[in-house]
């Protein structure tokens, strides 16, 4: 009895160091990677949520309508084995079910990656005045994603410059960089 009772304290033990480990890995990492703009460090925050937890690539997104977060979201196409579940389509319906409606104009979308084209193209339909993003397509493309080969069938990412900023690279290319140093599935 005495040995299974410290066996069991053993493994007590060795759980509770793994999740503080765990924890240590998640607040160095939000200490390490610093944005200049709070929402796009708040979308770093939401990937990082993400890529911990397996629901997919490094791609957080936010929603900003006034100065306020209305809609977050992460890519979860692992997480729900749904290859539509981009960080910004979840930010999006988040939004949208946060405001009650489908439009929204006024927000300004926040997100860790150029928007491949069906997201680009979702914005355009909710309405989204502008898209700030930190990675670029070619940056996607370096970690294993396959936007690039989608963008140059539509060809039209250029007649997009006004609508597309890119700010907060330098801190998105570190969170990409802990991504592909990671162990993860290529999609």
């Amino acid at each position: 009895m005495i040995a299974v009772k410290h066996t069991f304290r053993l493994i007590s033990c060795i759980l509770l160091m793994a999740l503080f480990a765990g924890c240590a890995w998640a607040d160095q990492t939000e200490e390490t990677i610093k944005a200049d703009n709070p929402y796009m460090a708040a979308a770093i925050s939401e990937a990082l949520d993400g890529i911990r937890n397996g629901h997919g690539g490094p791609f957080g997104s936010v929603i900003v309508k006034n100065g306020e977060i209305v809609g977050r979201g992460h890519n979860m196409v692992l997480g729900r084995n749904d290859s539509t579940a981009h960080g910004e389509i979840e930010a999006i319906r988040n939004a949208e079910k946060q405001m009650g409606s489908y439009d929204l104009s006024g927000c300004i979308l926040y997100t860790t990656g150029e928007p491949c084209p069906m997201c680009l193209y979702a914005c355009l339909w909710a309405n989204i005045d502008a898209v700030c993003y930190g990675c670029t397509i070619a940056d996607n493309a370096d970690i294993g994603f396959r936007d690039e080969a989608f963008d140059q069938m539509d060809g039209s990412r250029g007649q997009w410059s006004e609508y597309l900023t890119c700010i907060d690279r330098d801190a998105c290319l570190q969170l990409f960089q802990l991504y592909k140093e990671m162990e993860h599935i290529i999609y």
